[in-house]
């Protein structure tokens, strides 16, 4: 997935390097390498985008004003899908509420129409009924499911940058409120898609 804007800090920016790119402004400006855009906002100085736009923060205080300012990348909100399988199920086939697939086609056509450089990642969640080692297997296979079925649907499989089964444990990341009791309770039972930034990795 390709960026469509990213924020960095660029710390030892020189004045020469602003020059360098102001010359390739003017002299070629099909291969430019730096835009200011100088959004306000940021107060150590203007914002620069790349020719592929990407944004680096410049101490330069001047440049070209006729771009609009770059802006950071937000990852999506978390896709929860509610999958009800068939006990001790994880196959495709065995989800008794296929039309919960809806919201995740939704979300797949979502990836496809903007493109960024963010990655999926994949966690599969249980009640507690059965043992915790059972449940975690269960839930990585039914993450995989998932995983397996995004791909069929045109994600590439190097946006999926892992996919984990927690049984019944609930990282932090993955908290999504109240779930209520461990013991047989269906909204534990869970796949959720989340998008997360590279360098949170």
């Amino acid at each position: 997935m390709r960026h469509l804007t990213t924020l960095r800090t660029l710390a030892l920016a020189l004045p020469a390097a602003a020059a360098l790119s102001f010359n390739a402004v003017a002299q070629e400006p099909d291969e430019t390498y730096w835009y200011a855009s100088g959004d306000p906002t940021v107060p150590e100085g203007q914002l620069w985008a790349t020719s592929y736009g990407e944004c680096w923060q410049s101490a330069a205080p001047d440049g070209p004003t006729n771009l609009p300012p770059c802006q950071v990348a937000e990852v999506r909100d978390p896709l929860v899908l509610r999958l009800q399988f068939a006990l001790d199920r994880y196959g495709l086939d065995d989800i008794l509420n296929p039309s919960a697939l809806a919201r995740l086609d939704e979300y797949i056509q979502d990836l496809k129409e903007t493109p960024r450089d963010e990655r999926l990642v994949i966690g599969g969640f249980t009640d507690k009924l059965g043992s915790w080692e059972h449940n975690l297997t269960l839930s990585e296979n039914r993450a995989n499911t998932i995983r397996n079925y995004m791909i069929d649907q045109g994600i590439p499989p190097s946006d999926i940058a892992r996919v984990t089964g927690f049984s019944w444990d609930v990282p932090t990341e993955y908290k999504i409120g109240d779930l209520g009791p461990l013991e047989n309770n269906p909204l534990r039972r869970r796949v959720v898609v989340r998008e997360v930034l590279p360098e949170n990795m």
